[in-house]
């Protein structure tokens, strides 16, 4: 897709700006796939944490040796800190997922009074950055009417 100051490129079929009188955006029903491995790295951040806390928690209540005790609870940082660069790694995903997005989002417009889709893609960054680069393009190419008193 190629958007210029005086049409839009899709796929080798050229719409002249002069000759596009609307421009709609819809977006489809969320993926439940996505949202169901945004919820697994949630668990998969949270698991270690949790276990590292139990780890602490059940070596103060078995055994009152302070020995024990100190050695689980450094086993347990240790495990603590070892998470770091695979939350990093796993956070990294979560906000590739956020920039793809859920869902199906197209861009549609009004060329000589017919509704041509011009994009359909999951991936919301680029959704965005095209149908405001369109938006932008349809802004220049037409005046604007003067305000009234």
């Amino acid at each position: 897709m190629r958007v210029t100051s005086a049409a839009v490129t899709v796929e080798g079929r050229v719409y002249p700006l002069a000759e596009i009188s609307e421009i709609w955006h819809q977006h489809g029903t969320r993926s439940w796939r996505v949202l169901a491995g945004r919820g697994a790295i949630g668990a998969a951040l949270v698991a270690p944490l949790v276990a590292a806390a139990a780890g602490v928690a059940l070596a103060i209540r078995l055994d009152r040796s302070a020995t024990v005790t100190i050695a689980i609870v450094g086993a347990s940082v240790l495990v603590g800190l070892a998470v770091g660069p695979v939350a990093d790694f796993l956070f990294e995903h979560l906000d590739r997922s956020y920039a793809r997005g859920s869902r199906q989002r197209e861009v549609w417009i009004r060329w000589r009074g017919r509704p041509v889709q011009l994009l359909r893609t999951p991936d919301a960054l680029r959704f965005g950055q095209i149908y405001r680069a369109v938006q932008r393009a349809m802004e220049v190419g037409r005046p604007i009417p003067p305000r009234r008193r």
